[in-house]
């Protein structure tokens, strides 16, 4: 079963996010790349440069990303990672919705063997260790939700307190969260 992290990222938790990642040696990904993709490393400065939904974190220090044409489909010819035999994390980006909501994102990062996903070999030692330190810095630095399980970045919260930002579940009739009042 893949690891997984949800959270609600204003602009600027994503920038802080990306700040934090620049001790890590990730390239960014679009999900759909087009063949003459130029990859950059992920730092606070690349944030304007971010794909719009979806993004890949690469582990270039743990192996190459696994790449294969996509051949039909609205997306033929751009090339597809192979997310569970690559070292990445897949990053769905938080984004505003057309009423002015926060809709929630996440991480995904497959790192056991599994034989649904046909992955042989768990991820390198050292990609899986940085994935649970991502994902501690996270829930050391955001609050949590009520209901739980996800994770509300401080911008995000701000937001929420001083401006009524709502939140809401990116999925099929998602519903709102709320601040934990713990924290």
């Amino acid at each position: 079963m893949a690891n997984t992290l949800f959270f609600f990222m204003a602009p600027e938790d994503e920038v802080a996010f990306l700040r934090m990642l620049e001790r890590y040696t990730y390239e960014i990904y679009p999900r759909r790349v087009p063949p003459d993709w130029q990859t950059f490393r992920a730092a606070a400065d690349v944030h304007d440069k971010l794909p719009e939904d979806d993004l890949y974190l690469h582990a270039a220090l743990h192996g190459d990303a696994l790449v294969s044409p996509i051949r039909r489909g609205a997306d033929k010819g751009f090339l597809r990672i192979d997310e569970v035999r690559s070292p990445v994390i897949h990053m769905q980006r938080s984004m505003l919705n057309e009423d002015g909501e926060l809709l929630s994102g996440g991480l995904w990062a497959e790192l056991d063997v599994t034989p649904e996903t046909g992955r042989r070999t768990a991820a390198p030692h050292r990609f899986a260790a940085e994935y649970v330190e991502i994902e501690t810095w996270v829930k050391k630095t955001f609050r949590r939700s009520d209901p739980k399980n996800y994770w509300i970045g401080p911008r995000a919260a701000r937001q929420v307190k001083e401006e009524n930002l709502v939140l809401r579940i990116n999925e099929h009739r998602g519903g709102t969260v709320k601040l934990h009042r713990g924290r």
